[in-house]
């Protein structure tokens, strides 16, 4: 064979790999969720098939901090005002803000803090998922003053998806992401017991997963390692919780812990401890048992490709918080 004929050869060998993945990738759909993204899992398999529920734009509009009537200090789990939106409806005006601007924490100036960003109204909520409350209790211990001013948005910080993606050629996909996705996705497909993929992403078999959840491979949920690496909620945090809350009575506050989602679906006595506290001291509601509860009368209470509550379950959310704050406040004066 002449070089001239061995270079064609090895040029139309690399050629046809290259569109063969690049055909595959073509036809892997586009990431929805943070965990197909993250663990580089299909979509097909992995990704929520129920439309999400339509919410009115009015319900979804926050208020300025100082109109407002609660201010909420969340984390990624508030920021599509969804779960607000039953408070607004309910005729509360609701300003919300993250812990990110916080530095991850509160200090000890909080009311002052409060007072100098204009906040005049009647409650505080302060959400936090379990798995990331503990660091932030931690930091709080330490925290004097305030980094930031107090501001928040008027609209949601990010605007979920309102309907289920539509099939279609994936132009944006790595060449060779077409790949890597169908061999985790097979691997996980296989597997009979919990599978770390892409290094970062654990896929755990669930009981009954298929009536708890909409997706094609529903045995099969990704879940975040960390939900296990950082340990359970204990006694002390909740100590942490009601010794910050007395030591700034100057607005009630009341702690919004969201269960991870491998607490509500495989460990479902995670923080169990925590949680008596929390119920014995009164900090807030017990979203740890609503939310085991919830798992089967909402399906997809929590998205299959992402580890946040999905769309439907924000509205139970909100419809359950909204118990919690009409036990602190009175109801609001109906528009004349």
């Amino acid at each position: 064979m002449t070089p001239a004929k061995l270079w064609l050869r090895i040029f139309l060998s690399g050629f046809v790999v290259i569109v063969a993945l690049l055909l595959v990738t073509l036809n892997t759909p586009a990431f929805y969720g943070d965990m197909t993204r993250i663990g580089l899992l299909s979509e097909t398999a992995f990704g929520w098939k129920i439309e999400p529920p339509v919410v009115d734009p009015k319900y979804l509009a926050a208020s300025p901090v100082s109109e407002a009537d609660i201010l909420v200090i969340g984390d990624s789990f508030s920021m599509s005002n969804r779960w607000q939106s039953e408070l607004t409806r309910a005729g509360y005006k609701v300003a919300t803000m993250f812990w990110g601007q916080t530095n991850e924490r509160l200090c000890d100036d909080f009311d002052t803090w409060l007072a100098q960003g204009g906040f005049k109204g009647k409650l505080v909520i302060v959400e936090s998922v379990e798995r990331l409350l503990n660091d932030r209790l931690v930091s709080t211990q330490t925290c004097k003053t305030t980094a930031r001013p107090l501001t928040a948005g008027l609209k949601p910080f990010f605007e979920p998806l309102h309907e289920v993606p539509k099939p279609g050629l994936n132009w944006d996909g790595k060449l060779t992401s077409g790949l890597f996705i169908f061999n985790n996705t097979r691997n996980a497909a296989r597997s009979d017991g919990p599978l770390l993929v892409n290094k970062r992403i654990l896929v755990r078999p669930v009981p009954d997963g298929c009536s708890l959840f909409s997706h094609q491979l529903c045995d099969k949920v990704p879940f975040w390692p960390a939900d296990d690496e950082n340990g359970e909620l204990t006694v002390e945090n909740a100590a942490q919780m009601k010794a910050f809350a007395a030591a700034h009575p100057q607005h009630p506050i009341l702690w919004m812990v969201i269960p991870n989602k491998t607490t509500v679906y495989v460990k479902p006595e995670h923080s169990k401890d925590f949680v008596t506290a929390v119920l014995r001291d009164r900090l807030g509601p017990d979203l740890f048992s609503w939310g085991l509860a919830q798992k089967t009368r909402v399906r997809d209470f929590f998205f299959p490709n992402d580890t946040h509550i999905s769309m439907q379950g924000q509205l139970v959310l909100g419809q359950r918080m909204l118990e919690a704050v009409r036990q602190l406040l009175p109801p609001p004066p109906k528009p004349s």
